[in-house]
């Protein structure tokens, strides 16, 4: 099925202030080929989104940030939360450009290399937000410290931890974040092929 199998009869904003908040009155055609009952949905609206992991074939380390998240207020750790380098795509921007700009800003590294993973929607029962998913190489060296745009509030620090550690992370459920996730584990599925891509 496509849009054309879906009916709006309303559309409402019910918020807008850093986000935005629509609510939709719709129908859909239904698998039997007869259209659904009028149903209401809240949507949450905050953009598109691209991130990256930083990887150092050279040195077979990661870059990891960590950050204070709202949304993870109430998770068992706290709500600092492991995460990959991360943006949203402002209007005329390619994901490509977010990453670089951010890998610089979240944590002042330059990515030299990109090879594209996926592109997915984050949680499309409520929220429009799509991200586009990408490795990115580095040169770990001399990465680390605290980083972020004050202006945004952010206050983020570095973490350069080498792969074996990274998959630690990940298995321990110390890694929780989906995007983190996802580029992990694509990462533990393609290790050998990056490093030869990168280092011949």
């Amino acid at each position: 099925m496509t849009r054309t199998d879906v009916e709006i009869f309303e559309k409402t904003i019910c918020f807008e202030g850093f986000f935005r908040l629509e609510r939709y009155c719709l129908r859909h055609r239904l698998f039997n080929g007869d259209w659904s009952r009028p149903i209401v949905r809240e949507l949450f609206e905050r953009g598109h989104a691209a991130a990256v992991l930083p990887y150092d074939p050279v040195r077979d380390e990661i870059i990891l940030i960590e950050q204070f998240r709202a949304g993870a207020l109430s998770a068992k750790d706290g709500p600092w939360l492991l995460e990959i380098v991360a943006g949203m795509i402002e209007p005329a921007e390619t994901a490509e450009q977010v990453i670089k700009r951010e890998s610089i800003e979240e944590a002042g590294c330059v990515i030299t290399d990109l090879i594209p993973l996926y592109h997915y929607f984050v949680s499309p029962g409520g929220t429009t937000e799509h991200l586009a998913l990408f490795c990115g190489r580095v040169d770990a060296t001399d990465a680390g410290g605290l980083h972020g745009a004050i202006d945004e509030d952010e206050d983020i620090k570095v973490h350069v931890i080498s792969f074996n550690s990274a998959l630690t992370l990940l298995m321990t459920g110390k890694i929780n974040s989906a995007s983190a996730i996802i580029a992990l584990q694509w990462l533990i599925l393609n290790r050998e092929y990056v490093r030869t891509r990168w280092l011949t």
